[in-house]
């Protein structure tokens, strides 16, 4: 089958995707009549100021009485023996045979695993992908399979550099395997694609040639928020540009009933449709694992909680903290925090056929982050903080600032429910500096200077300019030969955040140290929390409810 040409004029293909998008916004079912969960807190006259993230430094905000927290649930106690879990799950898969059974002398197995987009920050030494892998190849070796490849799902995500793969894969496989057989996916290496047909929607699928020759594909999987894993991971993490635009899509995104919800996400559908189709003609073991909310470790284990439990200790160390951090430069607090590993445990690892294996990590991940709330906020306030998936040893541009606060934050809620009211106000804290990485971003400097100036409409930059950026021949060859994200990911970026541009109806940036950056965006500025609220409260009810939403680390809510 030949692979269709990319059509210049992308209406056709607009058309296309919004012609097979169901409906994620029926009326939700009637919630259980429950109490919210202990995590959720109420605040009080001599309530303790609220410690957040404002990019890579901590501000303390002073919320009026009766105002809303949401904490993250503490972290669940990791597995005892992580090691004999994966074994387990490899002996007894979900609706497969036994991955030895699987496994014979002379086959050609692909290795596909996650790429250093997820967990967030970097997790500690040895990194879960490491362990999963060196288990692996203990069943490999001994069936004697020989013709094996390790390839980084990176999409069109940017190369990982030799050093950050070392460090994922720990040296024994970095070095029996690296270059020739553990390197980055390519999707736009023409003779390192394969053409698969189209799913029963009209879905065009393809994906890695190495991987759908194989005999059997294992993916290794890390299950960071419920948006991760299941069919995404071969669906997406090994596809090309004919098959990300799918549902790399703005009327896919705001279709989506949150993106962090699979069975409410326009998004999922789409994944499950291609993913459906590469399973009917692949093999693929799916390797799944779930993690707890551990991000903060010894000295910074104290923001987690709730302030108005700080001990002397913890105020001290707030103080220190936050007094270090005012006397050094961006660059340098990016470090300090970037070379901070978490120290993440693993709670559940499943394995076998894809859907019962994610079905019951998803449950995993929900009981860890999951907490019930009552009622929608009038006025939400977010910080975010100084990592995102796509800047993880680099600098958090404003178009990821945009994605965190519009995309990843907005949509972390389940059930249905949005946290925030329609219409209502966010009110985001970051320092909006205009700055962005050459070397891995530099078509996001581009689409920020030249697109948004003329358009902050998805709609409007997707017909006019996505073609153009996604087969920029320069764009193409820093995606392939450098370390940069491909030329369409700010369209990817922008778009991930269409729900948030759509839905709420201000956004207010707090401390933005070059102004033109949210007003770039369609945000407002503010210069401090007590005018932000100001006007917030001149377009919101008159008793609002506003409620902050306390992460890192990860937090869903659930509207009860």
């Amino acid at each position: 089958m030949d692979l269709p040409e990319i059509p210049q004029d992308p209406a056709s293909h607009v058309e296309a995707v919004r012609s097979r998008i169901r409906d994620h916004f029926q009326p939700a079912p009637a919630p259980e009549d429950t109490g919210e969960d202990p995590e959720v807190y109420y605040t009080h006259e001599r309530s303790a100021p609220r410690v957040i993230f404002s990019g890579e430094d901590l501000v303390e905000v002073k919320l009026p009485p009766g105002s809303r927290v949401i904490y993250p649930r503490e972290p669940m106690r990791g597995l005892r023996d992580v090691p004999g879990a994966i074994r387990y799950a490899l002996l007894h898969p979900e609706g497969m045979e036994p991955l030895p059974a699987l496994l014979k002398a002379g086959m050609k197995v692909t290795i596909a695993v996650d790429d250093i987009s997820l967990p967030l920050p970097p997790m500690a030494r040895p990194d879960l992908r490491q362990t999963m892998l060196e288990i692996l190849f203990e069943y490999l070796d001994q069936a004697r399979v020989e013709d094996v490849h390790i390839i980084v799902a990176t999409a069109f995500h940017r190369r990982m550099t030799p050093g950050e793969i070392r460090r994922m894969v720990g040296n024994t496989i970095y070095d029996r395997f690296s270059p020739d057989r553990l390197y980055n996916h390519d999707g736009e290496n023409p003779a390192g694609m394969k053409w698969l047909g189209h799913t029963e929607a009209g879905e065009a699928v393809h994906i890695n040639r190495r991987a759908a020759e194989s005999d059997l594909i294992i993916y290794v999987n890390i299950n960071f928020v419920p948006m991760n894993g299941g069919h995404k991971s071969v669906a997406t993490g090994l596809a090309g540009y004919h098959t990300l635009r799918e549902h790399h899509d703005p009327e896919v995104i705001a279709a989506s009933n949150s993106y962090m919800d699979p069975g409410r996400s326009a998004l999922a559908d789409s994944n499950a449709r291609i993913g459906g189709l590469i399973e009917s003609k692949l093999k693929v073991f799916h390797l799944e694992t779930a993690l707890n909310n551990r991000m903060f470790s010894g000295p910074l284990s104290f923001l987690t909680r709730n302030e108005d439990e700080f001990s002397y200790l913890d105020r001290q160390k707030l103080k220190t903290l936050k007094s270090t951090l005012s006397r050094l430069r961006p660059a340098v607090k990016r470090r300090i925090f970037q070379r901070v590993p978490a120290p993440y445990e693993c709670t559940a690892v499943h394995a076998g056929h894809v859907d019962p294996v994610h079905t019951k990590i998803i449950r995993a991940s929900r009981r860890q982050y999951s907490v019930r709330v009552k009622g929608q906020a009038d006025i939400l306030v977010l910080g975010v903080p100084f990592v995102s998936p796509y800047s993880v040893n680099s600098v958090l541009n404003p178009l990821l600032v945009q994605v965190m606060a519009c995309g990843y934050l907005y949509h972390l809620y389940e059930g249905g429910v949005p946290l925030l009211k329609d219409g209502g106000t966010m009110i985001v804290f970051h320092p909006c500096r205009d700055e962005f990485d050459e070397r891995f971003h530099p078509s996001y400097i581009e689409f920020f200077n030249r697109l948004l100036p003329e358009s902050i409409d998805s709609r409007t930059l997707q017909k006019k300019y996505e073609v153009e950026f996604a087969t920029n021949p320069e764009y193409i060859k820093l995606y392939r030969e450098g370390y940069a994200y491909h030329g369409v990911h700010p369209f990817y970026m922008w778009y991930w955040g269409e729900s948030g541009r759509r839905k709420v109806g201000r956004i207010i940036a707090v401390g933005a140290e070059h102004p033109h950056v949210p007003e770039r965006m369609g945000w407002e500025n503010a210069a401090t929390f007590e005018e932000a609220l100001a006007m917030a409260r001149m377009t919101g009810p008159r008793d609002p409810q506003l409620t902050l939403l306390h992460q890192p680390p990860v937090v869903l809510t659930l509207s009860v």
